[in-house]
């Protein structure tokens, strides 16, 4: 089941607190970026941010799984509608990833 993009544009404005975010699609579901950074997933109308220590310390409820087959687990986020949280999970997943490669053309 595809991502609904109501709920896509939704999440980008919940997590728009944290700075610029910008979503992808990809084989219809969506990577969501900030600042350039991929931190989570978007699929089955489900929120995912890759696992740092920073947000396992901000969640409310800590639930790991794959967004999607054979996928590695991410968290799991449930709770969408508070935009002061999910921008702070944001904000602290992002300064615990790597800088976005350049790419060659």
């Amino acid at each position: 089941m595809a991502s609904n993009a109501d709920f896509v544009e939704y999440i980008a404005d919940q997590c728009s607190g944290a700075g610029e975010i910008v979503t992808k699609k990809m084989f219809g579901d969506y990577a969501i970026y900030c600042n350039g950074k991929i931190f989570g997933l978007i699929c089955d109308d489900c929120l995912y941010l890759k696992p740092t220590k920073a947000a396992r310390a901000l969640l409310r409820e800590e639930v790991l799984r794959p967004p999607y087959e054979g996928a590695k687990d991410y968290f799991y986020i449930a709770d969408v509608d508070d935009r002061d949280y999910l921008s702070m999970l944001v904000s602290e997943t992002c300064k615990e990833l790597p800088e976005a490669k350049k790419r060659k053309r």
